[in-house]
């Protein structure tokens, strides 16, 4: 397969290269030893990976005192080597 570069430094992927990826509209473009390397990215909505954590905890039957005593011990745990 070619794609080519146009003059305002575009380029179209060809179909049957996207076919496996799923609907993708953003790519995390790099480059190795003259390569290019295109990497499919997620966006997110905003708040939804906190929205996501909420329910995990939720799940865990955590309660706000169990995630205030793991925000106390993470915190006293800066600085220390284990």
């Amino acid at each position: 397969m070619l794609a080519k570069k146009t003059s305002k430094n575009q380029v179209t992927l060809p179909k049957k290269a996207l076919q496996e990826i799923p609907d993708t509209e953003y790519f995390d473009v790099t480059t190795k030893d003259g390569v290019l390397i295109l990497k499919p990215v997620t966006m997110a909505q905003s708040g939804s990976r906190l929205a996501a954590v909420r329910r995990k905890i939720k799940d865990l039957g955590m309660e706000p005192a169990d995630v205030d005593r793991a925000i106390a011990w993470a915190r006293g745990r800066r600085g220390r080597r284990r």
